[in-house]
């Protein structure tokens, strides 16, 4: 079963749009809709009580063996996808991804991250998973 449908949903039934990816360092916008934090990790030198960040979804983030392979080896990225893809599958990560699907159901959902690579950081191979899976691809930036 497709994670970000409904049973008896079609692709064409209710399109879902994909997230925007964030890094979290970067101000708040109106458009972002949805805030969500997808690192395992809080991120470093923000206050809880001002990251205005609406949501924290730990268990979608990849586990802490993988995130410091991707930082080590970003070349590798391809490998990395494929891992976090697996674990993914976990329940639960599904539990959070069922929770991020409910997001991207209400509105514009932002995925926030706290890496410095822009390019190869979970949340950029989170959107991808998520479009690979049923999630509209965004007309707009990342």
């Amino acid at each position: 079963m497709d994670p970000l449908r409904e049973p008896g949903d079609s692709p064409t039934q209710h399109p879902i749009p994909a997230p925007r990816v964030k890094r979290v360092y970067e101000p708040a916008q109106a458009d972002d809709g949805t805030r969500i934090l997808v690192d395992r990790l809080w991120p470093r030198g923000i206050a809880k009580d001002k990251a205005l960040i609406d949501l924290w979804l730990r268990d979608v983030a990849p586990s802490t063996a993988l995130r410091k392979r991707v930082h080590a080896a970003p070349d590798h990225w391809d490998l990395f996808c494929a891992a976090y893809a697996t674990e993914l599958e976990a329940p639960a990560a599904q539990s959070a991804v069922k929770d991020l699907f409910e997001h991207l159901r209400r509105g514009p959902v932002t995925l926030l991250y706290g890496a410095r690579d822009r390019q190869h950081n979970n949340a950029v191979a989170l959107k991808a998973w998520l479009e690979q899976h049923g999630a509209e691809p965004a007309s707009c930036p990342p």
